[in-house]
């Protein structure tokens, strides 16, 4: 595929649609989670409607990439999203949470093809890197604001239309970002056959999907130690081991191991793995302190000043790009997320309004913004343009990882020094043993705060203050390893990539 023929504003337009569309997915629905349960009158399945999504999505990101790589960018994206937009409609007329589940695997593996193969489109049909990078910026902040502001569009909606229409809205989204497609791109294809990965693809899944359950159920549903997780963790390691001997012998694998030899890549993909557990921890836990510990009546306080400073992170760093190499930018990144990490294990119930959003605006314009537009960047122009796809679904796919890995682990850390700090104080605030594990929930002071007694209350806030601030300490550890890795990806820059498309233009 390349830029001739090609309507490039029409084509950016769809992938803008189809991206809004398919990362808004991830949180928009986790807001109406109260809702479905009080629909469907069921409370122990409800958070597998989230679940079932990230595990299709994250599980197939790799394999639509390489898919695309294969057999053209057009055909992939409008497969899935035509999948995501199948599975769309059908949640929101399922009659029972089984249903929805099932739906929400389809809606979800469609927009595993949605993310890697927008920026590959983005990288293929732009002939200067230069303004592709400025490109992947303007998509970085489309994708960072779908995150933070998931929960809130998703909230309004169910209020106001009921929670079937965070489904529906997609479809006309979704039917006008085909259309474009359809109409604007123009691709050529290769005459060769491709062989496909069956085997590596099948490992590759295995080895997603349990690791991923043992992460999201870890600390929560069962003990770290327990049957379950060790198994979940053992079944991940050995078709991990599996997957890359098949891949080392593949004629076309599914995930190319060799392009991990290359220092940016491989040093890009830790940090993006890092990024993903402060971004996520952060999204998790800033809206419960803001409530719960500062006392404000909703989250937009913390939510409103990280949307929008993330969209300038990520487009103040697509410009970036033409000015310096990567790893300038990726050590800047690191450092906020040290920075902001250390901050955020040091703020309190006393907090004012004023310091709360310069914190947020530190967070996201230097610590998660950047890289929202700077890792894709980095990849595609340290990779072979055949694998362009590839290096799409890379970012997109440890981001998830680190992520999902972030809130668990952070959620075990928080959860844990509650129950010790308020047992340790129990007696001192009047608080009975037998209401110990009741009040050792951070949900209850966002929804119950009003009715607990003002001295209880009181300790409460400061105790759950306390645990979020260690869970943070996590984001410091990866800030540091980020910071370090960073160091040493080398001094690539975006000329790599003009001169790599000139000696072997892509065609797909």
């Amino acid at each position: 595929m390349n830029g001739s023929g090609s309507n490039k504003k029409l084509i950016i337009l769809a992938m803008a649609l189809g991206l809004l569309m398919s990362s808004l997915d991830n949180t928009i629905v986790a807001s109406c989670i109260s809702k479905l349960s009080e629909d469907f009158n069921v409370f122990d399945k409800i958070s597998w409607v989230f679940t079932a999504y990230m595990l299709a999505a994250t599980s197939t990101m790799l394999v639509f990439g390489k898919m695309s790589d294969l057999f053209g960018r057009k055909m992939f994206y409008l497969i899935g999203i035509g999948l995501f937009l199948i599975g769309s409609a059908l949640c929101g007329m399922a009659q029972s949470v089984d249903q929805l589940i099932l739906f929400r695997v389809i809606q979800g593996i469609g927009s595993g093809a949605l993310l890697p193969i927008s920026f590959t489109i983005i990288y293929t049909i732009f002939n200067d890197p230069k303004d592709a990078a400025k490109m992947s910026g303007v998509f970085g902040a489309i994708f960072g604001l779908s995150s933070v502001a998931g929960p809130q569009l998703g909230s309004f909606i169910a209020e106001h239309l009921g929670w079937r229409w965070n489904f529906y809205i997609n479809v006309p989204i979704g039917l006008a970002s085909m259309l474009v497609l359809i109409i604007a791109l123009k691709e050529t294809r290769s005459e060769r056959k491709p062989k496909i990965d069956y085997l590596g693809t099948l490992f590759l899944i295995i080895t997603t999907v349990s690791l991923m359950l043992a992460l999201e159920w870890g600390g929560k549903d069962y003990a770290w130690s327990s049957w379950q997780e060790i198994g979940l963790f053992a079944v991940s390691v050995v078709f991990a081991v599996f997957f890359i001997l098949v891949e080392k012998r593949a004629a076309e694998p599914v995930l190319p191991l060799t392009i991990f030899k290359n220092k940016m890549v491989l040093g890009t993909s830790i940090i993006v793995f890092c990024q993903g557990v402060l971004m996520f921890s952060a999204i998790t836990y800033l809206p419960i302190f803001s409530v719960a510990v500062l006392g404000h009546t909703n989250s937009n306080g913390v939510l409103t000043p990280m949307m929008a400073s993330l969209i300038c992170g990520a487009v103040l760093f697509g410009f970036l790009q033409s000015k310096f190499a990567f790893r300038p930018l990726l050590l800047v990144s690191m450092t906020m997320t040290i920075v902001v990490a250390l901050l955020l294990t040091k703020v309190g119930p006393s907090a004012s309004n004023g310091y709360m959003i310069a914190l947020m605006i530190l967070l996201g314009i230097g610590a998660v913004g950047p890289l929202m537009s700077v890792a894709q960047s980095a990849i595609a122009a340290n990779v072979d343009p055949k694998y362009m796809g590839v290096s799409s679904s890379i970012v997109g796919f440890w981001r998830s990882i680190g992520g999902i890995m972030g809130a668990s682990i952070m959620s075990t850390i928080v959860n844990n020094n509650l129950s010790d700090l308020i047992a340790d104080g129990a007696a001192k605030a009047g608080i009975p043993a037998d209401k110990i594990s009741t009040l050792a929930n951070p949900e209850l002071l966002m929804h119950a705060g009003g009715t607990i007694p003002p001295e209880i209350r009181q300790f409460l806030q400061g105790a759950l203050a306390t645990a979020i601030n260690h869970g943070f300490i996590l984001s410091i550890c990866v800030g540091i390893i980020g910071f370090i890795t960073a160091m040493f990806v080398g001094s690539s820059r975006l000329e790599a990539t003009k001169k790599r498309q000139e000696a072997s233009p892509v065609h797909v």
